[in-house]
């Protein structure tokens, strides 16, 4: 079976689909067969497609279906309990459990990427922590550099760890170019996550996710 790892943010907007994208293209450069699955999405052009999903399948060196790529795709970019309430969609683990079990059978390492943060309502009862339970796969957290980032790693981390969840790394995501004290800020990190850094992706305006794999490495025992 290959290793499989969840991917998760500190917030929305923080980067986790370029992260997911250059992780896939560091993987696919060492000679891994690499895969994405976007589980829930939420918005849509007009032909019924999503921006992010798009991206881990044009990532990825393993060609799966759409519908394996991205099991739960809803129209409006809102949050996605709500879009899935407004299209009478209740998002159930199994067919994304099953797409992840695909995903792993053709690909030597599989990114399952999250939506928004770690605890974002899927439904009435569950969140995207139950999802992350429910694959049981160590996570990869995304941390987006900006005033405040410690607070919300430290939060994130916690309740991974609350959950029974091994965190395999973090990745530094610089977000805020203006951002001041970046280095400290990423020092205190390092000291506080106590997990290993996987590098740290610098802002790099209009650059592609292959642009940078080259800043990034996968956990140990991702394969190589």
């Amino acid at each position: 079976m290959s290793q499989a790892y969840f991917l998760t943010g500190t917030d929305t907007e923080i980067g986790k689909t370029f992260v997911t994208c250059a992780l896939l293209h560091h993987a696919a450069q060492r000679g891994l067969r690499a895969a994405g699955i976007k589980p829930v999405a939420a918005g849509t052009d007009a032909a019924g497609r999503n921006e992010d999903v798009e991206s881990i399948r044009a990532a990825s060196n393993v060609v799966l279906p759409r519908a394996i790529v991205n099991p739960w795709c809803l129209a409006a970019a809102i949050a996605p309990h709500i879009a899935a309430a407004e299209e009478g969609v209740v998002i159930d683990f199994a067919p994304i459990l099953a797409a992840c079990e695909q995903a792993r059978q053709q690909a030597d390492l599989v990114i399952v990427e999250g939506v928004g943060g770690f605890r974002v309502p899927l439904g009435v009862d569950c969140d995207s922590a139950d999802l992350a339970v429910a694959l049981g796969l160590p996570v990869i957290l995304v941390v987006g550099l900006r005033l405040g980032c410690i607070n919300h790693a430290l939060l994130t981390a916690e309740a991974i760890a609350a959950r029974g969840l091994k965190l395999a790394g973090w990745v530094a995501n610089c977000i805020d170019p203006a951002m001041p004290r970046r280095a400290e800020n990423i020092a205190a990190l390092e000291q506080r996550l106590g997990v290993p850094l996987l590098g740290c992706v610098p802002h790099l305006p209009g650059a592609r996710p292959a642009d940078a794999a080259a800043h990034l490495r996968l956990p140990e025992g991702a394969g190589i």
